[in-house]
């Protein structure tokens, strides 16, 4: 295919790329090719793929499109595939079951939704997006199954979530098995030199390079990134779960979410997410080590992503509002973060109060209620029959100084 023209920078230098791309990688193959290409001087071309699985991105999303972010920067050339037909295969990658593949209506829907949010990260005139259907709809049953026979099934069952199902007796359908041969031809369609992914995509990313050497192209470098923690600090960032911050949350959610993650989870986030230099957040993390409150470096962050996501009167309102709601009272720095299940499908808010070790008792719960002793993100809670569903979080306040952050599952 003939890549759009997009806009490059000039490249940075050699040793300033690589401080950068390292920062809060996990794996890179090879370190040595990789610093063979940046010193040739040429633009890289850097590929993230993506299947439009669902409609919306969540923060955990964008720690590769950050990374691209920064590459583009760098000066090197972004390839932003969306995985419209691989979305309709079904990514088996950490599924203990086979997955059920997307319709093509929902593939285009999520497709387009995608396309529109991507840009809040990365730089729409020096990006090109790709749909991984131009080449395999173009492809006869006779090129699938030449693709097909690049592999055994025995390499296939190299891969872990594979071999645990087939030591188990779970059933593998035969068309999972493209999935990583797909995912790795699409590294040969785009020619790419560099492709992102999460340490869950390891094995799919070597795919590529194998698959890129059968075709007779220099093997893509392979650069994998973490699995952020959603603001629980525990799981990984999940809509399912209930921990996410979605890009299209509003401006005020986004900043709390933010602003309710812990201490220590917030340098991870200022690693994998901001575009801040290195220098910077070590600075940041000098300062809090010499007393500066952290929560004031977490404010730096959350107005920084919240810029990104809206625009920086959104992100001044929502500190703003926030300040008025929460630091007025003094919200302490180890509020403790709990998880309660709704085990008939919700909880009522007395219940968590109790549950939580707010409360000795629902009567206790109610009666403080009552007394508008009680609030619920800040704002005083008069509903005493609210029920909170799974995956709803809320910063529930007792009094003045009984603080829990709670997660329904």
């Amino acid at each position: 295919m003939t890549p759009k023209p997009v806009v490059q920078r000039p490249l940075a230098s050699f040793d300033q790329q690589l401080e950068i791309l390292a920062r809060g990688s996990v794996d890179l193959v090879s370190p040595a090719e990789l610093t063979e290409r940046l010193r040739g001087g040429r633009p890289l071309r850097v590929k993230a793929g993506f299947d439009p699985t669902a409609p919306d991105l969540h923060l955990g999303h964008t720690v590769l499109l950050t990374k691209m972010r920064q590459f583009q920067d760098l000066g090197h050339h972004a390839l932003f595939l969306i995985g419209d037909f691989t979305g309709m295969i079904g990514d088996p990658t950490g599924k203990s079951a086979t997955r059920p593949p997307l319709t093509r209506d929902q593939v285009v829907a999520n497709a387009e939704t995608y396309r529109q949010q991507v840009f809040k990260v990365l730089d729409p005139a020096r990006t090109e997006v790709a749909f991984n259907s131009t080449w395999f709809d173009a492809m006869s049953a006779a090129d699938m199954i030449r693709l097909a026979g690049t592999h055994t099934v025995a390499r296939m069952l190299e891969r872990d979530d594979f071999s645990k199902r087939y030591r188990s007796g779970l059933p593998i359908a035969i068309h999972e098995f493209l999935y990583p041969l797909v995912q790795g031809y699409d590294s040969v369609a785009l020619r790419a030199d560099v492709e992102l992914g999460g340490t869950d995509q390891t094995f799919n990313l070597l795919m590529g390079r194998e698959l890129q050497r059968h075709h007779a192209q220099p093997a893509q470098i392979v650069l994998t990134m973490p699995l952020l923690e959603g603001v629980d600090g525990v799981a990984k960032m999940s809509k399912s779960l209930g921990n996410f911050i979605a890009i299209t949350d509003t401006p005020d959610e986004m900043f709390g979410k933010l602003m309710s993650i812990s201490d220590a989870l917030m340098w991870r986030y200022l690693e994998l997410l901001s575009l801040q230099a290195s220098s910077v957040i070590a600075g940041w993390r000098r300062d809090v080590n010499d007393g500066r409150n952290p929560r004031e470096v977490k404010v730096e962050l959350a107005l920084e992503i919240v810029t990104r996501f809206h625009d920086a009167g959104a992100a001044s309102r929502a500190a703003e509002a926030f300040d008025a709601r929460f630091r007025r009272d003094e919200l302490p720095d180890d509020v403790p973060s709990i998880e309660l299940q709704a085990t008939s499908g919700s909880i009522a808010i007395a219940q968590a109060m109790k549950q939580s070790g707010l409360v000795p008792s629902t009567s206790e719960a109610y009666r403080l209620i009552e007394q508008g002793a009680v609030r619920v993100d800040g704002d005083r809670l008069v509903d005493r029959a609210r029920a909170l569903s799974p995956g709803e979080q809320i910063l529930l306040q007792v009094g003045k100084r009984r603080f829990a952050r709670i997660l329904i599952v």
